[in-house]
């Protein structure tokens, strides 16, 4: 599902990660957007071939105002 990404968002607590999957390490993304379960962190949000990932205030404010 992530392949398809232009831009990968992420949010855990008060930290933030924009993460471009056609230049940055794959492996370095996984650990971003994995949870202990093994499965995308909750969250999860699909816009367009934007994804966002995880829960943080300013990046909700960010990305819907």
């Amino acid at each position: 599902m992530l392949r398809s990404a232009s831009l990968i968002r992420t949010g855990k607590g008060k930290k933030r990660q924009v993460w471009n999957p056609t230049s940055d390490v794959k492996a370095d993304i996984l650990k971003d957007v994995i949870g202990p379960s093994g499965n995308l962190r909750a969250p999860t949000w699909r816009i367009g071939n934007e994804f966002i990932v995880g829960f943080n205030p300013e990046l909700y404010e960010e990305v819907f105002g």
